[in-house]
């Protein structure tokens, strides 16, 4: 299943340039498993032969999706172990920085709300990598299709955000190297066979110093809907702005509805989260809940709560939304008082919307510590 010593000196040449390019001294999570004893490493390298038999020939009849990155197939190892397989697209400069990020990012980052990396190939051309299987798919799948919404009861929606939480709240606080992940979406929460959510998809991710609030960015890069204020109109990011994200979302799971729908008031079009805060100052908040939850009457005050802990993460100015070990305290103790949002930067008119989509930038270069990055295409 593992490499053989065939094309390994090409395999080589790149894990040393992972190695140089880690930057920030944890590129020793890349390794090779040469069967020797006592040998350990977090990163398996698989053969390309190997996984071209467990994805039947990389079939369509495997194909899980596509993004950004390349094509996904689901694979069968010989013992039985259901992978995903995430296959680089020979043509796709910003997949081989993804490919790169993700395997000096999240090797060694162990948490049971993140999908785990089994290990990668780099089979000549060839640069894919491979995660365990999540049989749930995306939590898109879930909250946006009318039918499969149909099985999601408050106490799965709530182990959702819970989980969700937790994950980000490992990244930014309790994993050795905290991370903004830049690019948090119901597609990149994936459900695994109990519900349990999984953050995946760590090709945009960024470490950050502890020391430092704030990196800037001449180049946006993630999803629209999902992104913060700051950071699709002036390029700046932290942790704030995967809290932002995760508000975005935890008012998605409660609603059914897409942040990127447009509801019309009298003076205004606005997305789903100017829609939630509208629908709070007007204390009608239970109109945000969508038709399947709304018989959970013992569970309302519970799911008003979070409704309430989204509007505080999606709220202008990254100073006044919560931390995520915050949200987990506030979601947890429903004695615990809760703040007023602020009004969150929601509301488009047309020339709002013209400047939103014209905000793409074509480069990135910033430091952290003395390190410069560059970026890829925002997506």
């Amino acid at each position: 299943m593992y490499l053989d010593s065939t094309g390994h000196n090409d395999e080589q040449s790149i894990l040393n340039e992972l190695t140089l390019a880690g930057r920030f001294n944890n590129a020793e999570v890349i390794g090779r498993n040469d069967g020797k004893k006592g040998g350990h490493h977090d990163v398996k390298l698989f053969d390309f032969a190997s996984l071209t038999a467990a994805t039947n020939g990389f079939s369509t009849q495997n194909k899980l999706g596509e993004g950004g990155f390349g094509p996904v197939f689901k694979g069968v190892l010989p013992e039985g172990q259901e992978i995903a397989v995430k296959r680089l697209s020979k043509n796709s400069e910003q997949g081989l920085e993804e490919f790169k990020n993700e395997l000096i990012l999240i090797a060694k980052l162990q948490h049971m709300n993140l999908v785990r990396l089994l290990g990668c190939c780099l089979k000549k051309d060839e640069r894919i990598l491979i995660y365990e299987y999540m049989p749930n798919k995306s939590l898109d799948k879930f909250i946006f299709d009318p039918a499969r919404r149909e099985s999601l009861d408050w106490t799965t929606c709530y182990k959702i955000i819970e989980g969700i939480a937790q994950g980000l709240s490992y990244l930014h606080t309790y994993s050795r190297l905290p991370i903004i992940h830049r690019d948090l979406k119901p597609g990149n929460i994936l459900l695994d066979i109990d519900m349990n959510p999984r953050i995946s998809d760590f090709g945009m991710a960024r470490i950050f110093d502890r020391d430092v609030s704030e990196i800037h960015t001449r180049k946006s890069a993630g999803t629209y809907g999902y992104m913060s204020p700051e950071y699709w109109l002036k390029g700046n990011f932290s942790e704030k702005s995967d809290v932002y994200s995760f508000g975005v979302i935890l008012i998605e799971i409660v609603s059914g509805k897409k942040n990127s729908n447009l509801f019309n008031s009298e003076e205004y079009h606005m997305n789903l989260v100017g829609y939630a805060w509208k629908l709070w100052k007007e204390r009608r908040t239970r109109d945000m809940i969508d038709s399947t939850l709304k018989d959970h009457e013992s569970s309302r005050p519970q799911i008003l709560r979070c409704i309430h802990v989204g509007l505080l993460c999606v709220q202008d100015k990254p100073m006044n939304r919560p931390t995520m070990s915050n949200v987990i305290q506030m979601i947890a103790n429903e004695a615990m008082p809760l703040p007023d949002p602020k009004k969150p930067v929601a509301y488009f008119t047309g020339q709002n919307l013209n400047e939103l989509n014209s905000s793409g930038r074509k480069e990135e270069c910033y430091s952290v510590n003395g390190v410069t990055i560059s970026e890829m295409e925002p997506r």
